[in-house]
């Protein structure tokens, strides 16, 4: 009985998540992986393009231009950032974002990408 309770509660969550999950079409028809980013935009959960190996986190370099923050830290773009952001408890659950990024909560705040370096 125990062993096909087991089986059973894995089937349930097995359907749950393949039912959908995949992504959700646009008004155009396209799914989301078909449609293409606007400039200056990329993807969500890919990396940007402009940001590769060599960005130093916290460089001019590592900043999302879309969201006005580091790159590296840009939970939107990077969704898997979230759960660190959780577990430290900077999370704000209204808005879906850390809570040191919710202007919508802290509208003085202020994040800033640092100077450009010199020469460049």
């Amino acid at each position: 009985m125990r062993m096909r309770f087991a089986a059973l509660a894995a089937l349930t969550v097995l359907a749950a998540l393949g039912l959908g999950c995949g992504p959700e079409p646009s008004k155009s028809g396209e799914s989301a992986a078909q449609q293409k980013p606007e400039a200056g935009q990329h993807p969500v959960g890919e990396a940007a393009p402009h940001l590769d190996a060599s960005v130093r986190p916290g460089s001019y370099e590592d900043w999302c231009v879309e969201h006005e923050v580091p790159e590296t830290l840009c939970t939107r773009c990077n969704p898997e950032l979230a759960a660190a952001f959780k577990a430290t408890g900077d999370w704000c659950p209204a808005h879906g974002v850390p809570e040191s990024q919710c202007r919508q909560c802290n509208p003085d705040l202020k994040i800033t990408r640092p100077p450009k370096p010199e020469g460049q």
